[in-house]
């Protein structure tokens, strides 16, 4: 196994932080050699050096996709901190029926992994809406930094183990039959989630409207305080009033500096 050496992991970190926010401290290292080992064997890098020089110098991006494949950790599950869900669905959503006159609902989950997330969401603005839902806009924008949990996303297919937990009438309602061991989402249900490959450091969001709900959920986490705090303020930009911020019961907001305020543990509002 190829080794690293401090300055070589200096260098990793220091591009991956500033590219991708992540904050890749020193106790990562051998999780950083064991993620990457197999990418130099393949290729036949001799060094971390090696393999740095041909990340920077790729032009296609197809390097630097397969790096962040390999260092971002994605897990997550169907109703993971489940609270947010029953606030979201009880408390927001009769909110924004009753302020969004155009019947446009923009909601974006940040960092949506491999779809548990923004696939409950549409679940839940279906039960929520039921025959009145085509009036609405109610698609939610699912963006992640990572090409292969975005594949696996866009499938829609999870083991009958993984959707277990889920309320007996959503499996009935909202999933079919893949396979023996596994389920695929009905297409009324896939259709409402749009996936992007989106990094939540670039300079400017290209979003021409603003959000009435962003769910950015364990995902800050793997940031320093200054890059998280950039990132809120991001956010609280390209929020509407009175729209909600929900983040990962682990994470926290300063409440002395930040713009938002505290609702619920880990659910803040733009007012």
């Amino acid at each position: 196994m190829v080794s690293i050496t401090e300055k070589e992991f200096k260098q990793f970190a220091e591009f991956i932080k500033s590219s991708y926010g992540i904050n890749l401290k020193e106790e990562k290292k051998s999780l950083v050699i064991g993620r990457l080992h197999n990418v130099l064997a393949q290729q036949d890098f001799k060094s971390f050096s090696d393999y740095y020089d041909y990340i920077v110098s790729d032009k296609t991006g197809n390097a630097v996709t397969v790096l962040i494949d390999k260092i971002t950790t994605n897990h997550t599950f169907f109703m993971r901190e489940a609270d947010h869900f029953h606030y979201f669905k009880n408390i927001v959503l009769p909110y924004l029926v009753d302020k969004v006159r155009d019947k446009d609902l923009r909601i974006w989950s940040a960092g949506c992994s491999s779809g548990e997330e923004p696939y409950t969401l549409s679940m839940i603005m279906d039960e929520y809406f039921g025959s009145e839902k085509q009036l609405w806009d109610s698609k939610v924008l699912a963006t992640d930094i990572s090409s292969k949990v975005l594949s696996i996303a866009q499938k829609g297919v999870y083991s009958n183990d993984e959707i277990a937990s889920l309320p007996a009438q959503w499996r009935l309602s909202y999933f079919k039959k893949y396979d023996y061991e596994n389920s695929i989402l009905v297409d009324r249900v896939r259709d409402e989630v749009i996936y992007r490959k989106f990094n939540l450091m670039e300079a400017v969001f290209p979003f021409k409207r603003k959000f009435h709900v962003i769910f950015c959920r364990n995902v800050m986490i793997y940031f320093d305080g200054k890059t998280r705090d950039e990132l809120v303020n991001r956010f609280y930009q390209h929020l509407e009033q009175g729209g909600y911020l929900f983040i990962g019961h682990s994470e926290s907001l300063n409440r002395e500096t930040t713009r938002f305020k505290y609702i619920m543990p880990a659910v803040y509002r733009k007012e």
